[in-house]
C-alpha cells in the first residue's frame, strides 16, 4: 500500500493517484483509500470505521466487519477513513462535495404537491429550522400559489425563523442543496389490491427520467431525495438515467450513487413498532430492512430473533397501508412525515435515519447516518435466520430488471 498527499488528503492505494499527489511514508488524516470497482455495481464514496469494511458491496455491510491487522488497519481503527472508487470519472469532485457539505441554511426544492408532497412540505415548514428556503414546483399553478400564500402565514412555535416557501421555475429546480421528488402518476384508486407501489413503477419511471436528465445537465451538487413509489427501484432509475450520455450509453458523468437516496423505510419502521405493540411485543428492539413494499423484512430483534413473532410483525407492517385504504382513505400522512420530512431532517442534522442507500447495484433500505464521506450504514450482529431473510430481500432487488 502506497501513500500520497493530495491537498488536505492522504490517499492510500496501489495506483490511480492524481499526478500532483506527492509520496509520504505513513498515513495521516483525513485518509482516503482508493479502489477501482465497476461503477454500475459499486459505490463511489463511503466511510469505513474498520479496514474489514473495505470492498463490502452486499448486505454483509449490515454486519460487524472482520478484524484486520497492520499499520493501515490500526490507523483506520483510530481515525476512520473514506473509500473512493476511481472508476467514477468525477470521484474527486464527489469527495469534495461531501467533505464540504452544509450544516445550516439549506435550500430545498420539492416537486409534486399532491397528498404526500403537501404533507412533506408542512412537516418541513414547521420543523426545518436548518432550512432557509423551500422551493416548490408543480404543474398545478394554483396549488403552488396556495401553499406559498398559506405556509408563509404560519407562525413559529418557538420564535425561531421558519423556512420561506417560494415558487420556482423548471430552470431553477436544481439550484438547491436537496431535491425532493414526490410527484407520482397513476396512483392506484381506493380498492386496489396487492402491492400498489409496484403498479406505479412504469408511469413514474418515465416521468422521473426527465428529472434525472435535468439533474445531470445542471451538474447538480446536492442530494436527490426520491420519495414517490416504489422508492427503492426509482432511486436506481435516477442513478441509471442521470449517467447516460446523449447516445444512451452509461458514462457515469451524472449523479454519484451517494447523491441519491430513497425515502420509504421510515414509515415502515414506525408501522413495525405500531404492529409490535398491537401484538403485545416490545417495539424498542424492532428492526426493518429492505424495500418499502412487499419485500420488506421486519424483525422483533436483531439477535434475540423470534421467527414467528417477526413474520407476524412483517405481515402486519406490509398490510398497514391497506387497513387505511379499507377505511376509505389514502395512507399518505404517516409516509409523508415519517419516511420523508422526519427522515430528511435527521439526515441533514447528521442523525441516524431510515433510507434506501446504494449497495452493490441496488438501493437498499436500512438505518444510516450521513457523514462527510457519504452514508454510514449501521452495523450490528444478526441472527442467521434474520440475515438469510435480509439477504433474500436484497437478492430480489438485485434481480429486478430495468430493461423493460
Amino acid at each position: 500500500m502506497d501513500y500520497r498527499k493530495f491537498g488536505k488528503y492522504c490517499l492510500a492505494g496501489t495506483g490511480d493517484f492524481p499526478r500532483s499527489a506527492t509520496e509520504v511514508d505513513k498515513p495521516f488524516s483525513p485518509l482516503v483509500i482508493l479502489t477501482r470497482q465497476d461503477p454500475l455495481w459499486s459505490r463511489s464514496l463511503y466511510p469505513i470505521r474498520h479496514l474489514g469494511e473495505l470492498g463490502q458491496e452486499s448486505v454483509e455491510a449490515l454486519l460487524p466487519a472482520p478484524q484486520e491487522q497492520g499499520l493501515l488497519a490500526d490507523f483506520v481503527e483510530q481515525h476512520g477513513a473514506a473509500v473512493l472508487n476511481t472508476a467514477f470519472p468525477k470521484c474527486f469532485e464527489t469527495l469534495e462535495l461531501f467533505q464540504n457539505g452544509k450544516k445550516q441554511g439549506f435550500v430545498l426544492t420539492l416537486v409534486g404537491l399532491g397528498d404526500v408532497g403537501g404533507t412533506v412540505l408542512q412537516g418541513l415548514k414547521l420543523l426545518g429550522t436548518e432550512i432557509s428556503r423551500i422551493q416548490i414546483f408543480d404543474p398545478n399553478e394554483s396549488a403552488c400559489r396556495r401553499y406559498e400564500i398559506e405556509l408563509n402565514q404560519v407562525l413559529s412555535p418557538n420564535g425561531e425563523p421558519l423556512p420561506e416557501v417560494t415558487i420556482c421555475k423548471e430552470a431553477e429546480l436544481f439550484q438547491c442543496d436537496l431535491f425532493l421528488f414526490t410527484a407520482s402518476r397513476g396512483v392506484p384508486p381506493l380498492g386496489t389490491g396487492g402491492d400498489v407501489r409496484m403498479l406505479q413503477f412504469e408511469a413514474n419511471r418515465a416521468m422521473l427520467a426527465h428529472y434525472a436528465k435535468l439533474a445531470r445537465n445542471a451538474h447538480f451538487q446536492g442530494l436527490f431525495c426520491q420519495i414517490s413509489d416504489p422508492v427503492d427501484h426509482l432511486s436506481r432509475v435516477v442513478f441509471l438515467e442521470s449517467n447516460r450520455s446523449e447516445s444512451g450509453e452509461p458514462d457515469f458523468l451524472g449523479l454519484a450513487p451517494e447523491q441519491i437516496q430513497g425515502f420509504g423505510l421510515g414509515v415502515m419502521a414506525a408501522r413495525a413498532r405500531y404492529a409490535a405493540k398491537e401484538l403485545g411485543l416490545s417495539p424498542e428492539s424492532v428492526r426493518v430492512y429492505g424495500p418499502h413494499g412487499a419485500g420488506l423484512v421486519a424483525a422483533n430483534a436483531p439477535e434475540a430473533y423470534d421467527e414467528a413473532a417477526s413474520q407476524a410483525i412483517t405481515k402486519a407492517t406490509r398490510e398497514m397501508n391497506l387497513r387505511v385504504r379499507e377505511l376509505g382513505f389514502k395512507p399518505y400522512i404517516a409516509p409523508g412525515l415519517s419516511s420523508a420530512a422526519i427522515s430528511i431532517l435527521r439526515l441533514i442534522r447528521g442523525q441516524s435515519h431510515f433510507g434506501a442507500v446504494p449497495l452493490g447495484g441496488v438501493y437498499f433500505g436500512c438505518e444510516t447516518t450521513m457523514t462527510a464521506s457519504g452514508p454510514l450504514i449501521h452495523r450490528e450482529s444478526m441472527d442467521s435466520k434474520l440475515f438469510d431473510r435480509v439477504d433474500e430481500a436484497y437478492q430480489d432487488l438485485k434481480g429486478f430488471s430495468y430493461d423493460r
